[in-house]
């Protein structure tokens, strides 16, 4: 399996700008920049792209993992907060909160924990992965 993004720059770091595009088609010409980069800028930027990926992953790799131990969410809500330091992220934060009513808090731990380190956007990161983990049953 292959997906693939693309991105066009144009101009210097800081007064140049340039879009970011999917093969899909759902972003297609979203405008990034060294503003909305490192500033607060309108438009996205590769840290935000990430963070949305990283914690769409997991939301997956945690239902996968809940499944095998016959658990169904009701749903998963996570975000994703990276930290960046010297131009180099090194750090990812996942908080997510489960519903599944009558669910043992114990497997939905070692679901959740399963997931952290299962996740193909987790293991791509050379970056500490943490996660903050709420059942509500």
């Amino acid at each position: 399996m292959i997906r693939k993004g693309s991105a066009v720059w144009k101009g210097n770091l800081r007064e140049g700008s340039g879009t970011v595009s999917t093969e899909s088609g759902v972003l297609a010409g979203q405008q990034y920049s060294f503003k909305t980069r490192f500033e607060d800028g309108i438009g996205t930027n590769p840290e935000e792209l990430l963070a949305a990926a990283h914690a769409a992953c997991f939301s997956m790799a945690l239902s996968n993992q809940l499944s095998q131990k016959g658990l169904t969410p009701e749903s998963i809500e996570t975000t994703a907060s990276l930290t960046m330091e010297n131009l180099t992220i090194t750090k990812s934060h996942l908080d997510v909160t489960v519903t599944i009513p009558g669910a043992d808090e114990t497997a939905f731990n070692e679901a959740a924990n399963e997931a952290k380190v299962g996740c193909p956007v987790s293991r791509l990161f050379n970056a500490e992965v943490t996660l903050t983990a709420k059942l509500i049953a």
